[in-house]
């Protein structure tokens, strides 16, 4: 085994699950709901992508500002949809929703872009970069600079801005936040908006690394689900760290013992994470 090798598959891997998982990241910290459909989300934003290139002809770069209008779209008609419930805080219904859209949304793929698998190929990932033993494609590097790039500017808007500021009042006290004049129904919509963009994104860049078929929403919204937990509910830079951390893990896991118990594993070291560290990586031991 390269170690070497494995370590670059592992941050580029890493960097993809953290891409993957921030608009749930978002969505959590402020709408404090699950979206079980972000995998499907993905898929979606994956074929777009495909379609866009291999069917209509148009360019990567083209691709890409489509597959997250896509996303845009399919984010505000879901929450139009899930306003009142969102509202109310029903959890219950949100994710009995939620899981419902990934089922409608994974039968339209099927219907209108078929059952078969298919790879998207981009001008990327199609040039290869070796040095030495070592290989990679200049997609694992726009997968890379793109993720750094999103978070440092979400941080930031996050943090410094006045969108940041209502999104966080918003985030915690929803009905203090529309007493003070906030209107809270735009701010839901505009995460929810967000949050298919972000997938969308993701999807384009990383969906070239895989083969892109309609179960392939199940994995990634698994994946997600531990990168946003073990970096602590709503924290942007600790969804950074355990994407990363989680992509080491799998790949040095995958090399070392299987790639087929990598799933499982990721649980375990999710559980004993939650066990020593309640609030996740990003949680501050010694209180608030």
């Amino acid at each position: 085994m390269n170690l070497t090798q494995q370590l670059i598959n592992g941050l580029v891997l890493g960097h993809a699950y953290a891409l993957v998982a921030i608009g749930w990241t978002v969505l959590l910290g402020v709408a404090r709901l699950v979206n079980f459909a972000h995998g499907q989300m993905y898929m979606l934003g994956a074929f777009v992508s495909w379609y866009t290139i291999s069917r209509l002809g148009l360019p990567y770069v083209v691709a890409i500002p489509i597959a997250m209008l896509a996303g845009v779209i399919v984010g505000y008609i879901m929450q139009r949809v899930l306003l009142q419930l969102t509202l109310k805080q029903d959890l219950v219904s949100i994710m009995i929703v939620t899981l419902g859209f990934g089922y409608v949304i994974h039968g339209c793929a099927a219907l209108f872009f078929g059952s078969t698998g298919q790879i998207l190929e981009t001008p990327l990932s199609l040039q290869d970069i070796y040095i030495g033993d070592l290989w990679f494609t200049y997609q694992d590097i726009a997968i890379i600079i793109t993720a750094i790039l999103f978070f440092i500017a979400l941080k930031y808007v996050i943090d410094r801005t006045r969108i940041g500021r209502l999104t966080r009042m918003v985030a915690e006290d929803p009905q203090l936040a529309q007493l003070a004049g906030i209107n809270v129904k735009r701010v839901y919509l505009a995460v929810f908006a967000f949050e298919g963009a972000a997938v969308a994104l993701a999807a384009a860049l990383v969906a070239p690394r895989t083969p892109i078929l309609t179960s392939m929403g199940f994995e990634e919204v698994i994946m997600t689900f531990v990168v946003v937990v073990l970096g602590g509910i709503g924290s942007v830079l600790g969804s950074y760290v355990a994407g990363l951390a989680l992509g080491l893990f799998t790949a040095l896991f995958g090399a070392l013992v299987s790639p087929a118990y990598t799933t499982a594993a990721a649980f375990a070291v999710l559980i004993a994470v939650l066990v020593l560290r309640p609030g996740g990586l990003a949680a501050n031991p010694g209180g608030r």
